[in-house]
């Protein structure tokens, strides 16, 4: 799988054994526990049980004949619920992003697990709504760990011609877990009147699992090394790259350490000017990847399929359509990731995601009044039109989001500049769920305009201020991406030829 020499340090030698293989997949179950979450939520917020029981204001409204098609889930309570867990997963990255260097990858994707238990515990048990809020919390709290150190460990232990590859199986797992979701709610849509007992609880399958992988990976030797493990951390790197000559390797994972432990305080390093460069690209691409509009489809799929004349059942079908075509469409990042690159995935996207949402607002603004139905054909072709959305975003935007904050921070800063780029991630995701349906209620068929036209911004970031990371090892991202790129290189000039030269 590459060739081991000195003199040209990026090609490092490794195979790939079946306990590498092991540690990534269960790893990547992190994702499938957050996307089992999107997914959940949507479906269970739209089942009468649920709604008479916790919700009563809102299952009235939707009672009504003649409802307002734009605003029949416009609830605050209601959004609290999908969007709690945003928060608490956004204050919980930072405690995650410690738990990270303190404690090292590896517990920090345990305790992520363990959260996440008692969250489907307190979720499927709940009588009051502070049961139900409480366990959309520590749900959060478990989201919060996952998203901190599940991409950092499967960059860490990637070899690098496949880091890419590798990484996008966290978003693949998320994909995978909101399918499990849409099939699971539409299994208890008709279970009356607890079928939203058993789609909460069942979240707690993917995150025993990821208990119990979590006893069974490896910590990276990154991590190890800068705790000061060198032994472990070498022992680590011979584990998971099945080769024995893994010298060049370890001595760039040692210089990079031997960087990191001489910043004391890595936030405030970040403040840097030289830390800018990942930081802002860091935070960009986790808000771009909200501002597609992706949540606000996936969310809310089986509201938007009753929005445009779907009956229930009909609807959550609808939502395990998109669902699959989100997976399968992730197949194509991990296979060209680390072929086409990055930006390339990137700009085809916007361009497809652009002509979908104009599309979808175009029809709606045109075909849909607030209340009746619009014709079947044309409901059909906004189906097709999320298809093609959910499809350009999944091989793109999506995985993208979590790649590359996880590959181009130097290690000192590494597991604080990711707490920034998932708490971006969190805050968007829960100002865009908590404003979403109030959004759609008084823009309408506009909010569609107002996403492309995030579009269109999120073009012209790439192409003017994103490089390509594609094979370049992830501790000399400094000296061949930051200081080669016109606009970047301008924000290196503190730091040394020297200081950085393999770190």
């Amino acid at each position: 799988m590459g060739s081991s020499s000195f003199d040209n340090p990026t090609h490092f030698r490794s195979k790939i054994t079946v306990y590498v293989l092991a540690c990534w997949i269960f790893a990547a179950f992190g994702g499938l526990m957050f996307g089992y979450d999107i997914g959940i939520s949507g479906g269970v917020t739209a089942m009468d049980d649920f709604l008479i029981k916790f919700f009563p204001a809102v299952h009235e409204r939707k009672l009504h004949a003649k409802e307002n098609n734009y605003c029949k889930y416009d609830d605050q309570t209601l959004q609290l619920f999908t969007s709690s867990l945003y928060l608490a997963a956004l204050v919980a990255s930072f405690g995650a992003s410690k738990a990270c260097s303190v404690l090292g990858r590896q517990p920090t994707i345990l305790l992520a697990s363990a959260f996440f238990l008692f969250g489907a515990a307190f979720s499927c048990a709940a009588s009051q709504k502070w049961m139900l809020i409480l366990g959309r919390i520590l749900f959060g709290i478990g989201v919060g760990f996952g998203n901190e150190s599940v991409p950092l460990f499967l960059t860490e232990i990637a070899p690098i011609e496949h880091r890419g590859a590798v990484n996008i199986l966290f978003q693949l797992f998320i994909t995978v877990g909101i399918l499990i979701a849409n099939l699971v709610n539409y299994a208890t849509s008709s279970i009356h009147p607890s079928g939203w007992r058993i789609s909460l609880g069942l979240a707690g399958i993917p995150a025993l699992i990821l208990f119990l992988g979590s006893l069974v990976i490896t910590e990276t030797p990154a991590s190890l090394v800068e705790r000061g493990n060198e032994a472990e951390g070498k022992a680590a790197l011979l584990k998971i790259r099945g080769v024995d000559d893994v010298e060049a390797e370890f001595e760039q994972i040692k210089m990079a350490c031997d960087q990191a432990r001489q910043v004391k305080h890595p936030f405030k390093k970040l403040m840097k000017r030289s830390s800018m460069p990942p930081l802002i690209i860091g935070i960009l691409m986790q808000v771009f990847q909200q501002f597609t509009g992706i949540n606000a489809i996936m969310f809310y799929a089986p509201v938007l399929f009753q929005t445009v004349g779907f009956k229930n059942d009909a609807s959550l079908l609808s939502a395990v359509i998109t669902g699959t075509v989100n997976v399968l469409s992730t197949f194509v990042s991990i296979y060209a990731v680390d072929k086409a690159g990055r930006r390339k995935l990137l700009l085809q996207a916007c361009i497809q995601m652009f002509i979908c949402q104009a599309a979808i607002g175009g029809i709606l603004a045109v075909h849909l009044k607030t209340t009746g139905t619009i014709d079947k054909g044309l409901a059909g072709v906004v189906v097709v039109l999320v298809c093609l959305f959910v499809m350009s975003f999944a091989w793109s935007w999506g995985p993208l989001g979590w790649l590359i904050p996880s590959e181009t921070f130097p290690l000192e800063t590494r597991t604080a500049g990711f707490a920034f780029a998932v708490s971006s991630n969190m805050l968007f995701t829960f100002i865009i769920a908590q404003v979403f349906l109030s959004m759609l209620c008084n823009m309408q068929a506009y909010i569609f305009f107002f996403f492309a036209a995030w579009i269109v911004a999120m073009g012209l970031f790439v192409v003017y201020l994103l490089p390509e990371t594609k094979g370049v090892p992830i501790d000399a991202m400094v000296e061949r991406v930051w200081k080669q790129h016109p606009v970047w290189k301008k924000f290196m000039d503190d730091v040394g030829p020297k200081s950085y030269e393999m770190a």
